[in-house]
């Protein structure tokens, strides 16, 4: 009887973002003590607090009956994984970015960017003499990439958003071989650049954000596509690094005119599983939208 309740009332793991937060939690720890990343403890600990300090000033600010943390802690993590600094200072300012923008930009009861996303593209834009993110400090360890595909196959299939997983990853391949051809490069050369654990972390826990992404399946697919040209034309033609950050932060301006020409049913973080991409009928949960005046 208990089992059946807790079940019913979300516990036990039926909420994706359980197992988003456990994955993000592994593959830091990973980081910390097999990859030495370089983010101290004060960081992670400065992150962690300040989005969950921010979760809860900006429910309060909107009149929410409940505050969220999880979201909040998902951002917390994945800004932990990819930012980068030398000024703690910044890390509240990236945590107050990424936490308002879910808040305060949002258009038809949702958030328009993905939180960690646009936080980490506005310290580039603004204080990218301060502010970094580093690729490279994955390595090209094959253990450490499939235990990131695995983890994240896991989110995303409890999500709801493994196709658009799957169609960026397919395009964005594409493209760096096809460029390799075009080029006569050796294949050696987009081998080495896709076996890297950020663009791992990027197709399998940024770009497949539910609460972000266009609620149709052709939606998704067009908008992986758009993310992928435009990441390669960030790297190849303007030559600046993380283009994909780049690319899905300005990409996600699209999803509004997609949803338009492609509608679907917009995501809720309740009852995951009963969601597909062709169903109508998915139930909105109140608990993650801003109160109405």
């Amino acid at each position: 009887m208990r089992t059946a309740w807790l079940r019913q009332s979300g516990s036990l793991g039926s909420d994706p973002r359980d197992y988003q937060i456990a994955a993000l939690s592994l593959l830091l720890l990973y980081g910390l003590f097999q990859l030495d990343f370089q983010v101290s403890i004060a960081q992670i600990g400065v992150t962690l607090a300040s989005t969950l300090i921010f979760q809860f000033l900006c429910s309060r600010a909107v009149h929410l009956a409940r505050v969220e943390f999880k979201s909040a802690m998902i951002s917390g993590l994945s800004l932990c994984l990819l930012l980068r600094t030398n000024h703690l200072w910044l890390v509240p300012a990236a945590a107050a970015l990424a936490i308002g923008t879910k808040f305060f930009i949002r258009l038809k009861g949702g958030h328009l960017f993905n939180p960690t996303n646009i936080a980490i593209v506005a310290l580039l834009i603004v204080a990218s003499d301060k502010a970094w993110v580093s690729p490279g400090q994955w390595g090209n360890f094959a253990f450490f990439a499939f235990l990131m595909l695995c983890l994240g196959s896991l989110v995303v299939t409890r999500a709801a958003r493994a196709d658009v997983t799957v169609a960026f990853l397919i395009f964005h391949c594409g493209i760096l071989f096809a460029r390799s051809a075009w080029l006569n490069e050796p294949l050696a050369i987009p081998f080495h650049r896709i076996q890297n654990g950020a663009l791992l972390l990027f197709a399998f826990f940024m770009i497949s954000d539910p609460k972000t992404t266009p609620e149709s399946r052709p939606g998704r697919i067009i908008f992986a596509f758009l993310v992928a040209l435009g990441g390669a034309y960030v790297q190849f033609k303007l030559f600046r690094q993380n283009g994909l950050l780049w690319s899905l932060a300005f990409c996600s301006l699209a999803t509004p005119l997609l949803n338009f020409l492609f509608p679907g049913a917009r995501y809720s973080w309740a009852a995951p599983r009963a969601h597909s991409s062709q169903s109508n009928t998915i139930p909105q949960n109140p608990i993650y939208e801003p109160a109405r005046a």
